[in-house]
């Protein structure tokens, strides 16, 4: 008959003492590690008093003590495995069962329902989740050189690292199958809470791993519980235990020891600085200690240097196109206020406009989920995208930014040093514009921190010792990473802009402020001079329509242009026959605009039979100059603020020559 109650021997005693010793604790944090009411039992183990056999052998395992070398007489045969009272008395797959029932609801109330931005009821995990894909390959840990990205063009930027990735996938769940220990990485909103959240309820439906106890964590909600006492996961792991009913403690080491734990742990990127490496400690000797589970993390992509040990990385992959459709499908269908019908066919009509040229930049950022809801849920109110292309990318900066975190309580290290949302928004503003007007849309990390050092400097109250300030510069450009995902390392070393409309929103809001500033055409001047050049197209559209009057903006268009054919007689002499064409029809701006066009294919095919001969050089010019009507036609086409007069005076000037426009004048 094996002894219910242990004492420890005088020998064992000592070495228990100094064990506690050099642990730094009190009789109190022992009691509590081991779940205990009260010290009195801590008390009676050091004065060599018969204490509950389990207890004695939980407080040695805390100390770091066999229990055998410190019991007086132990016994020999207690089974190794530590699986005692309750946990002894039954199978181990039949206590596994039991522990799956008795935490069953306690799992489906932490993980099976998804509570959406804006949206102010929960829903079902199952009603949206979408299955995610994995990158094997972690592009930010990768090694290129700084000339392999420097080749790509504005067309091809998202195709490194997001939209068309060239990288191996994999299925999540393929993942998971794979590996024992996996950390999964991904962007602010790129679904690694619902991931886990999938994980768990499939498990608890015994759709995966059934023969599991499935444990879910929220690493941030562990970090703040654990402040008022010393950080211990696997204490925080039995008070889990407690709250679904299960009492003993030796349930849940015996479930480990046998490795029938689906260890689900979320966020590592979520807890504050000063306790990340605590926890992510903690995980590893967890982890250690209980090999033969299956441990699952979650850690922002910008948060991957925190060590965990033996585990392999894997990273969230942007949305394919029939993820997309999948997904909007399911969202259309679970929030439509009438029938399931009326939810397919806006999808229907959702996906059809997402297919359009014209929503390209809509469609790239859809594959990242948390945007895919938001374009969504505008398409659900409107029927339609925004008119206002800026008007989204504010929104999703602003869920970036500000919701993001605050809707899921993370609180953030004071790292930015004190700086407000206007701040922020400025240094943002100011990295992108200087790195676009260079056509950098890749940089080296010194490049991007120098210019958020330049920032800071100009602060009040800065530092001015410029060890201080390379510092202050490193902490904040980790803070704009690991925060709001905007700033991303592509490969080590090289940054980027996460999504280049990003780059090329900041860039179009820094020309809005500058202009506002002084409120004259010379701030608009820098901008103009790109005129002809395609890759600040994007600029243009976003400039003018966030401006409060884009008047100047236009006319400084429309003078840039004209000046383009200016002092080429032979232009000037097919733009005139092109107004006198246009005369007798109404209205002439389109004719004119239709001869124009007509002219320049015939003359780009090179048809000798017509009276206009163009020499290459001329041919370019003439690209450059219907392009930049076109540009210009287009500002006028988006929702901006240019009045009538002016409006009306540039499509009536619209393409003549400098002779007429003079006139007019």
């Amino acid at each position: 008959m094996v002894k219910r109650s242990l004492r420890a021997s005088l020998f064992g005693i000592q070495q228990a003492k100094r064990a506690f010793a050099l642990k730094g604790w009190t009789q109190e944090n022992l009691a509590g590690k081991v779940n205990l009411k009260t010290r009195q039992p801590i008390w009676r183990f050091f004065t060599g008093q018969p204490i509950d056999r389990q207890v004695f052998m939980e407080v040695c395992s805390l100390l770091e003590l066999d229990w055998r070398e410190i019991a007086v007489n132990p016994p020999a045969e207690l089974p190794e495995s530590g699986a005692v009272d309750n946990a002894s008395a039954v199978d181990i797959n039949t206590l596994v069962q039991q522990v799956r029932s008795q935490r069953r609801d306690k799992i489906q109330d932490q993980c099976g329902t998804l509570q959406r931005l804006d949206i102010n009821r929960p829903v079902s995990i199952n009603d949206l989740y979408i299955d995610v894909n994995a990158l094997e390959e972690i592009p930010s840990q990768q090694w290129l050189d700084f000339s392999d990205l420097q080749r790509f063009t504005p067309n091809e930027f998202d195709r490194f690292g997001l939209g068309e990735v060239s990288q191996s996938q994999v299925a999540g769940m393929t993942a998971v199958k794979m590996y024992s220990k996996l950390r999964v990485l991904g962007q602010p909103g790129s679904g690694k809470t619902t991931f886990l959240h999938y994980l768990a309820t499939q498990c608890n439906r015994g759709s995966f791993a059934a023969d599991r106890v499935p444990i879910f964590v929220s690493l941030r909600d562990f970090a703040d519980e654990s402040r008022a006492s010393e950080f211990s996961l696997l204490s925080y792991l039995r008070e889990e235990f407690v709250t679904s009913g299960i009492l003993d403690p030796s349930v849940l080491k015996t479930l480990l020891c046998e490795g029938k734990g689906l260890l689900l742990f979320d966020g590592l990127d979520e807890v504050l600085e000063q306790e990340s490496k605590t926890v992510a400690r903690e995980i590893r000797r967890l982890a250690e200690k209980y090999p033969k589970n299956l441990f699952i993390v979650t850690c922002r992509t910008a948060a991957k240097a925190l060590n965990l040990g033996r585990f392999t990385d894997v990273e969230i992959a942007p949305f394919t196109q029939d993820q997309i459709a999948t997904f909007a499908q399911k969202w259309f269908t679970t929030f439509a206020k009438t029938t399931r019908s009326d939810g397919q066919k806006l999808a229907e009509r959702f996906l059809q406009q997402l297919d359009l040229s014209e929503n390209v930049s809509f469609r790239k950022f859809a594959e990242t989920p948390l945007f895919l809801h938001l374009a969504c849920w505008i398409f659900y109110y409107q029927d339609k995208f925004p008119a206002k292309r800026s008007e989204f990318y504010k929104q999703c900066l602003d869920l970036l930014l500000n919701k993001w975190d605050e809707n899921k309580g993370i609180e953030r290290d004071e790292i930015y040093q004190g700086l407000l949302l206007p701040q922020k928004l400025k240094l943002l503003s100011q990295i992108a514009s200087a790195t676009f007007e260079q056509g950098e849309y890749f940089f080296k990390q010194q490049t991007v921190e120098q210019h958020i050092m330049n920032y800071l400097r100009e602060l009040p109250n800065a530092v001015t010792e410029p060890e201080e300030l390379q510092f202050e510069s490193q902490a904040v450009l980790r803070a704009i990473e690991l925060q709001h995902g905007l700033l991303i390392e592509r490969v080590r070393g090289i940054f980027s802009f996460s999504h280049l409309t990003f780059q090329e929103y900041f860039t179009a809001r820094k020309i809005v402020a500058s202009h506002s500033l002084c409120a004259s055409q010379q701030s608009l001047e820098p901008l103009v001079s790109h005129l002809t050049e395609p890759r600040w197209r994007e600029i243009f559209l976003l400039t003018v329509e966030m401006l409060p009057s884009a008047d100047a903006l236009v006319q400084l268009m429309k003078q840039r242009l004209d000046a383009i054919v200016a002092q080429d007689p032979y232009l000037q002499k097919f733009l005139a026959r092109a107004s006198q064409q246009s005369q007798t029809v109404s209205p002439p701006t389109a004719i004119r605009t239709f001869y124009f066009a007509l002219s320049k294919e015939t003359a780009r095919q090179q048809n000798h039979q017509h009276e206009w001969h163009f020499s290459p050089e001329q041919q370019q010019v003439l690209q450059r100059y219907y392009d930049a009507n076109q540009l210009l036609l287009a500002c006028l086409d988006r929702p901006c603020e240019v009045s009538h007069s002016v409006r009306q005076a540039i499509e009536a000037t619209s393409l003549l020559p400098q002779k007429e426009l003079e006139e007019r004048e």
